[in-house]
């Protein structure tokens, strides 16, 4: 069985070797394996791959990503850097790797620009970023050039967690373990997810195409509840149930979440063609996924389209 990983993480070496992961929640002995294996490509992520049977690993700049910078100058420059070394990595290894690119969202117009380079002059498939922008949601009217130019080069954005936070949340005090990972970074992430259905962003951009990670970070288990609190709004502008854009424009992979129970509700709510696989190398076991998957209780078609046919006709790989 082919096996396509949508989610998997990169970090440029001069980066991480000024600013090397330290949550300090994590295990240093982890932070130490993924700092690692986060810049190194070929000494153990492809053994890695080849153990396990994965074929197409998707790379994505690690967070915070260009959404931990706050000039926008510098943004632009490093996602062009970002993006340029990707293409590098993905010309020496084309039929293993793949990539989304980074953007400097700081300046959406900017963002669009550099997207278009990087899907049409290096060949990525698509952008990740890393949750907000400095504070700003991607429904914000500033970013329709953006969402314009994704549906122009029909590509997807992959909306993962990890910005710096925006807010300070009285809920986490003298509960650092929550704040992350653990908890906040998928209630963030689905919070950004929402905004953008119900700000309209897929009525503006009917083909616009949004992944979300983590079996969609929860969402999927609270589609009936959202659809029938907003029928109960007096304002409803939206031109569908909030649920009918989840498997349409929403997308999700199984990325961390190794529940086949959770996998079988996502199916049964979004439907199997909107639902792919992932690792989050390095920071998930990639033994533990590709064993969650093959394991998986669903039919032999339907298991196919979560390993690669999904991703490939979404990502348009052969």
């Amino acid at each position: 069985m082919r096996l396509i990983a949508m989610e998997e993480a990169f970090a440029l070496p001069d980066v991480l070797a000024r600013r090397p992961l330290t949550r300090t929640s994590t295990s240093p002995e982890l932070i130490d394996v993924w700092n690692r294996r986060l810049v190194d490509f070929t000494e153990e992520r492809l053994p890695l791959m080849d153990k396990y049977g994965i074929d197409v690993q998707v790379l994505s700049l690690t967070v915070p990503g260009i959404q931990g910078l706050t000039d926008p100058g510098e943004a632009v420059a490093e996602s062009r850097r970002a993006n340029d070394f990707l293409a590098e990595v993905i010309a020496r290894h084309p039929d293993r790797f793949k990539g989304f690119a980074a953007v400097p969202l700081q300046d959406p117009r900017a963002a669009a620009a550099e997207l278009e380079r990087a899907v049409n002059v290096l060949g990525l498939s698509g952008a990740l970023v890393n949750d907000h922008t400095g504070g700003h949601y991607y429904d914000e009217p500033r970013f329709d050039v953006f969402w314009d130019k994704l549906a122009e080069l029909d590509v997807p954005l992959y909306l993962h967690p990890g910005a710096p936070p925006a807010d300070q949340w009285h809920l986490l005090k003298g509960r650092p373990e929550l704040v992350g990972p653990v908890w906040t970074w998928g209630a963030e992430t689905a919070g950004h997810a929402l905004r953008l259905v119900l700000g309209g962003v897929f009525d503006r951009h009917p083909q616009a195409r949004l992944v979300l990670g983590h079996m969609g970070e929860g969402l999927p288990f609270h589609l009936a509840r959202l659809d029938s609190r907003y029928a109960c709004q007096s304002d409803r502008p939206l031109r569908r149930k909030p649920s009918a854009y989840f498997g349409d424009n929403v997308l999700v992979t199984v990325s961390g979440v190794w529940s086949h129970a959770a996998l079988t509700g996502a199916i049964a709510e979004l439907g199997v063609d909107a639902v792919m696989f992932a690792v989050d190398y390095p920071y998930e076991s990639t033994e533990t996924a590709v064993e969650f998957l093959r394991s998986a209780p669903l039919a032999a078609e339907d298991l196919e389209k979560v390993a690669h046919l999904n991703a490939a006709r979404l990502l348009r790989l052969n």
